[in-house]
Parts: C-alpha cells; structure tokens; sequence
C-alpha cells in the first residue's frame, strides 16, 4: 500500500471528533432521554409507595437478588444471554425494515427441537450439545421463515403473522409434552403419573460452565451471546452483504433498483432473526437457567423482553450487550424482589416505563421540529447509490 494514500493523523483525528460530536439534535435528544429516564423512575418509586412498598427497600431487594454477591451475578448474566441473542436477531431483521414481533414464539419452537434432538440421539457430549443448538436454530428459522413464506406468496402482514404464530407454537409446545409417544416425560412411580414437561436432557447436552457454587460462575451460553452480538455488528456495518441489508431497510425501492432482490433478503433477515431466538431457545434449555426439560414457559417472556431490548438499543446489536445486562438485572432481581410481597408484575412495568424513556425521545425531537431544519431535502437524497453501480444479491 502506498504511504501517500493514507489519510495524515490530523485528518483522522478530525473525522474521529466528528464522529464523536453529537450535535444539537443528538444533545438534545440526550437530554429528553435523561428527563423521561428520571420520569419513569419516580413513576415507578410512585407505584411501589401506592401499593405500600418502599421503594428503597425495593431497590435493595434488587440489588440483593442481582448484583450483591456472586450467586446474584451468576443469575444475571444467565439471563442476560437468552435477552441478547433474541435482541441481535432483533436487530438483523430490523436492519433490513422489516419487523419480526414472534419471538417468544421462535423461541419456544427453538426449545421444541433442540428438546427432540437431544432426547432423541445417542451421539458423544461435545457433539451432542452441538447439535441441540444447531437444531434450535433451525428449528426458530424455519418457524420465521413460513411468516415470510405467508408475506411473499399469499400477502399476510409479516408483523401481524408472526405475532399469531406465537400462539400457535405454545399449542404445539404444550401438546409435545402432553403426548407419551411425542416428548412427555417417562411415567414416575407406581401410578404412572407424569406431569406436562420433557425428561431432562442428558448431560452430554448441556452447556459447560465455568466455575463452581458459591463462586462465579459463568455459561458458555453467554459467550455464544457475545460473539453473536460482535459477528452481527461487525456483518452488519462491514460487509457487502450488510451494506445490502442496510440499503434495503433504508430504501426498498433504490435497493431494488440497485439489483438487490428486496423479497428473498427480506425473508432471509426475517428467518435469521427467527434463527437468533430459537438459539436462544436451546440455550433456555441446555443451561441452569431453567430445568434443563421442555415445558410451555420455557420462554418466561425471554422473546418479549429480547425485543424490547432490541427496542432501547434502536437496533444496534453492540449497544444491545448493557441492554440486556439492565433487563438482566430487573429479571434477577424481580424475582427477588416478589419473594419480599411485591407485585412482579410491578418489574414489568418499569420495563415498561424505561424503554418508553428510552425509544420516545428521537420521536418528540423530530415531533417538535429538532431535525427539521437538518433534514436534506427528498430529491438529493434519492441518489446515494450511483446510477452505474450494481449490487448483485
């Protein structure tokens, strides 16, 4: 490479602080953001006084039940993977404009397979646990691929179907657990008496851990949630196939006219999406967090939670990794926190109450005229791509 193509240091200093330098609409934002974080917090510190808890000893049962003492960490960044994964699907999808609601779903579907593999194949540890989590994956995508199969050949609303869907996969669930000859568990003692869930997986299936009671310990599930995040920002922001996804979710018809094919991307991003969750789904099933065995709230509102994690972090899978760490938290210690006498339906509504703080602000700057005066105007900007360039999908 030739030295005099480099960009001098002064001059990569000064993009470096442009990039750094919000601007006014960005301070602004920040500061709306600040304003309804607080509002949501004395909101909450409201409703906890009005149902007779304190909202100190609420935010001590927190602390207790999520970041006091190693087993509250262990529980945390337990939950925290599950989030992140259905979160960086999340945002693969949104990326290319198209809006994947189903993830609970995708994620109990995810749990389905890697449940029947797992239970159904007699393989060594190590490989076994390979394939209960590449066949949750496939089994999550697929189950998102058919609401993209609905959109393209028959026009069903893709946010309308896989929000249906959901419901759809809990009635399967619960009837794969219910039927002896599918996967209900083996009958136990004398009365053949056998409750609504799987056997346990076998050993060979599970996650490794690292680290050991009471210490720290840490679930490989939460380094395949970090690595996701990382290989999707990075994917997303520099590769061609990102460019494309990106070019997609900001102009459908300019992508199309570019050569990319709008539809199968599309469909691909919303069967990735669907693929991140049900990952998420044989991690729910192969790690501590839950019992290691298939039952219908298997999901515990993981695809919910996933999405509004999504949500606060505008879809950028790097910021999703504190997200989820916060939604941790509140999963953690809400569970603590209703084995003092609080609601835990309480805990949801201050999820609530943060991720309307956190995705309302951009939307009352530009209500209010604060990128107004910013915005280009709409002929410009229909020509970012170069009429002599194609991208071929």
């Amino acid at each position: 490479m030739n030295t005099a193509s480099l960009p001098a240091p002064d001059e990569v200093a000064r993009r470096l602080l442009a990039r750094l330098r919000p601007g006014r609409d960005g301070w602004l934002t920040a500061g709306v953001t600040v304003a309804l974080v607080a509002v949501a917090l004395g909101a909450s510190a409201v409703l906890l006084m009005l149902t007779g808890a304190s909202p100190g000893a609420s935010v001590a049962a927190i602390w207790t039940g999520s970041l006091a003492n190693a087993t509250g960490w262990t529980t945390t960044l337990l939950n925290a993977a599950p989030l992140l994964l259905v979160a960086v699907g999340a945002c693969v999808c949104a990326a290319a404009g198209t809006f994947n609601i189903g993830q609970e779903g995708q994620v109990l579907i995810g749990g389905l397979a890697g449940a029947w593999v797992g239970l159904r194949l007699a393989m060594p540890g190590p490989m076994l646990v390979v394939v209960v989590m590449a066949a949750a994956a496939v089994g999550g995508g697929a189950w998102a691929a058919l609401s993209a199969l609905m959109y393209r050949y028959r026009g069903v609303n893709v946010t309308v179907s896989t929000m249906l869907m959901t419901f759809l996969a809990l009635q399967l669930v619960t009837f794969a657990v219910s039927t002896p000859w599918f996967l209900q568990e083996s009958a136990q003692g004398s009365s053949g008496i056998a409750d609504a869930q799987s056997n346990p997986l076998p050993a060979g299936a599970r996650l490794a851990d690292f680290g050991q009671y009471p210490s720290l310990q840490l679930n490989a599930g939460l380094f395949i949630a970090l690595a996701a995040a990382a290989g999707v920002a990075l994917v997303l922001t520099r590769s061609r196939w990102g460019f494309r996804v990106r070019m997609v979710g900001l102009n459908r018809r300019t992508a199309q006219h570019a050569g990319v094919r709008v539809a199968a991307l599309s469909g691909l991003t919303l069967t990735l999406s669907g693929a991140f969750a049900g990952l998420a789904g044989g991690l729910l099933l192969a790690s501590p967090v839950s019992t290691n065995r298939l039952q219908g709230g298997l999901a515990d509102n993981v695809g919910w939670d996933g999405l509004l994690v999504a949500l606060v972090a505008r879809n950028r899978p790097l910021v999703a990794v504190p997200v989820s760490f916060v939604f941790a938290v509140l999963r953690s210690g809400g569970d603590f926190l209703s084995a003092t006498g609080v609601p835990y339906y309480l805990v949801d509504v201050v999820k609530a109450l943060l991720v309307l703080a956190f995705v309302v602000p951009p939307l009352l700057v530009d209500l209010f005229g604060g990128r107004r005066g910013a915005r280009p105007s709409a002929e410009p900007a229909v020509s970012v791509v170069p009429a002599k360039v194609k991208v071929v999908a």
